[in-house]
């Protein structure tokens, strides 16, 4: 398995998981359980941008992984 590959899995994997915990804090009735899903939400963005940032490297890095898109 490639990084390119490693690193579109992590990608799908963190927005799953940004996508349940917003899910989560629109369902839920407790302010303190929404506020902290919120929060945890924003921090999962965060690293997915991170990883997004370093997929956008690899690939200027590595030009044989553009042309495999």
């Amino acid at each position: 398995m490639t990084v390119q590959t490693q690193l579109q899995q992590a990608i799908a994997s963190a927005q799953s998981v940004q996508a349940s915990l917003t899910q989560f804090s629109l369902e839920t009735q407790n302010q303190q359980a929404q506020q902290l899903f919120q929060q945890l939400a924003q921090q999962q963005k965060n690293i997915l941008t991170q990883l997004e940032g370093r997929y956008q490297q690899v690939l200027q890095e590595e030009p044989q992984f553009n042309q495999s898109q």
